[in-house]
């Protein structure tokens, strides 16, 4: 994998997270698909649009992976364009661009809707939920994607997992986390349901554009971020200027990243071609958890070694009292929505059921490991 500098690497997250402006740029229009006999072969064209820069280490690269496959599993009958954010259009316009079908793929991470549709959340992340294991049994195995599919389909669009994050960390921060009480007042970089949480305790969320995190921090701007995980954190530079690594990532326990299509256009797709999609975005999947974990372990001991800072774990009574309030967000959002509620109950549903074979298979082999 290429190596990229702190100042390349800040500078591609500035354009990702600010939603970089429309680039106008000539581009082949997507062949239209017209219905073929069975076993007849189609050449076809797609354009895909990404919330992640050009060439982002493994969120970027996964897009460009899954063109690839595609690519050649079809030999060739369907070729997929990747645009990185702000190449075609900016990031956070992802949903609409795919939905109207202007575009016939995107990449992205459903949270990034919640906006627009609130029970998008439970499919990305939620914040003492499940881990990235437990949500591809969710979706996969226990009705979680059928329930996303039923989401999303007035917009004429069919999500795919398309990788996880894995467990992220719980962030950097300039200030001792000790007490729930020093949840007040703390100025975080932190979005989503975290953000949300965090502001119940009496903490700011405060939202920054990816290339100005640094220097906030480094100036006093904020006392704290989370980002990922060690890979992409350490390319941010912040072991440079934070005191304390925090951890575990209560706010992002395994974040499911999202392959969505042009619902018309996928279904006029011969069905070997629908195959090959679905069969590209399950190794997307696979890969992308694989990637953030390998690079994540190479580069904790990086941390480790190239910097001063104090790896720690949150308290327990911070994490329980965060966990506590975490419930009370789920519960007003589930109030507020009908659909929120139907898919907050699914959730937490299949929780209830997998937790006592988890219990005495996982939970229980990790501590036989430890020995």
């Amino acid at each position: 994998m290429q190596s990229l500098s702190r100042v390349s690497f800040l500078r591609r997250i500035g354009a990702f997270m600010l939603g970089a402006p429309l680039i106008i740029q000539a581009c082949t229009d997507a062949s239209s698909t017209k219905p073929v006999a069975k076993g007849e072969r189609v050449k076809l064209k797609w354009r895909m649009v990404t919330t992640w820069p050009p060439r982002f280490p493994v969120l970027g690269e996964g897009a460009r992976l899954f063109a690839d496959w595609v690519r050649e599993m079809s030999d060739g009958d369907l070729d997929i364009q990747v645009f990185g954010a702000g190449e075609l259009v900016p990031a956070m316009e992802v949903f609409d661009v795919v939905s109207s079908g202007t575009a016939q793929m995107g990449s992205g991470a459903a949270y990034y809707w919640a906006g627009k549709i609130p029970a998008a959340q439970f499919f990305g992340s939620v914040p003492f939920g499940m881990n990235p294991q437990q949500m591809t049994s969710w979706l996969l195995g226990g009705g979680g994607l059928a329930l996303w599919e039923e989401l999303y389909a007035p917009f004429d669009l069919i999500p795919f997992p398309g990788g996880n994050t894995g467990i992220q960390m719980g962030g950097w921060f300039n200030k001792e986390i000790r007490t729930p009480e020093d949840l007040q007042g703390l100025k975080m970089r932190i979005p989503g349901l975290g953000g949300k949480v965090l502001q119940k305790a009496g903490g700011t969320a405060v939202l920054s554009a990816g290339g100005e995190i640094y220097t906030n921090l480094e100036r006093g701007v904020i006392d704290a971020t989370e980002w990922v995980g060690p890979y992409h954190d350490y390319k941010m530079g912040f072991q440079d200027i934070a005191k304390y690594y925090y951890y575990p990532g209560w706010q992002e326990p395994g974040s499911v990243l999202e392959m969505i299509v042009h619902k018309p256009t996928f279904l006029e797709l011969p069905a070997y071609l629908q195959a090959i999609v679905r069969t590209a975005a399950l190794r997307l999947h696979l890969w992308t958890l694989a990637e953030f974990d390998a690079q994540n372990g190479k580069y904790l001991e990086q941390i480790r070694k190239d910097s001063n800072v104090a790896l720690k774990r949150f308290p327990e009574p911070v994490l329980a009292h965060l966990q506590k309030l975490t419930m009370e967000v789920l519960e007003e959002i589930a109030k507020e929505d009908p659909m929120s509620r139907k898919v907050k109950d699914a959730y937490f549903a299949y929780i209830t059921s997998i937790r006592p074979w988890f219990d005495i298979s996982e939970k229980d082999y990790y501590l036989l490991q430890d020995r």
